[in-house]
């Protein structure tokens, strides 16, 4: 099988590399990486400025290519340019940090997979729940374990596989939930300061708050240390809603 390993971490995050380990075992797989951290950028491309692609060694049989633009980046060059032949899964991680309800809008590692699928490749979305001893390798046994089931029972079209795990050793884990997205909540606050310059900026902070009442939402059971999957599509339509507005009047005949 020809696995595209890709992340929002950069081409040296030691997670992308647990999942090559793990994969590179049974599987053909090639990484397609950003050259440096892409956190959050959700699903940018660059369009106004040069991509640069280069193979990089960086020892140990962690081989392939560092990308200047964004994880959906990497998987539009290694579709179009980069790969003999497309692959046959696309798995984006393993993200040190949970990639859960409102969260999904944001990341680089759910965007990466989910370019994937508008190319028609199933795709895998691994994060972790946070950057605090990450377990990565216990994550990239299960991805390795899960990733025969996939290619067994197939994905329908559009749709990838957003895996979320506790960082607890597999003994801790209470289990395997497929789940649904929650609607966090956050407390979100700009901290306010001056430069030497004498000229205003602003950080960014937050705390996410679990919407514990949805116990059956992906970021409540990653709570309770289950393993979650949640099936995401790209077709983001609302079709109660679409049925729904069929009978509505806009006027003008």
């Amino acid at each position: 099988m020809r696995i595209l390993l890709t992340n929002d971490d950069g081409i040296q995050a030691p997670g992308l590399w647990a999942l090559h380990r793990r994969l590179s075992e049974k599987h053909q797989v090639v990484v397609v990486a950003p050259e440096r951290e892409r956190s959050a950028v959700s699903h940018g491309i660059t369009l106004h400025k040069p991509l640069r692609a280069y193979q990089v060694d960086l020892g140990d049989g962690r081989e392939g290519w560092s990308v200047s633009g964004t994880p959906a980046d990497c998987v539009k060059l290694a579709m179009v340019e980069l790969l003999d032949e497309a692959p046959d899964l696309v798995v984006s991680g393993i993200n040190p940090g949970a990639n859960v309800g409102v969260n999904l809008n944001y990341s680089g590692t759910v965007a990466a997979a989910k370019e994937a699928v508008l190319y028609g490749v199933p795709a895998l979305a691994v994060s972790l729940q946070s950057a605090e001893a990450p377990p990565y390798d216990d994550a990239a046994l299960f991805i390795a374990r899960l990733v025969p089931r996939v290619q067994e029972r197939g994905l329908p079209k559009g749709v990838l596989l957003n895996i979320n795990l506790p960082n607890l050793p597999p003994d801790r884990i209470a289990g395997v939930r497929v789940a649904h997205q929650g609607c966090d909540l956050y407390d979100e606050y700009f901290e306010k300061r001056q430069d030497p310059r004498n000229r205003v900026y602003y950080w960014q902070g937050f705390e996410s708050i679990p919407d514990y009442g949805d116990a059956e939402a992906d970021g409540a059971l990653l709570e309770n240390n289950y393993i979650t999957i949640t099936p995401v599509q790209c077709d983001m339509t609302d079709y109660t809603l679409l049925a729904e507005m069929q009978d509505w009047d806009f006027g003008g005949g």
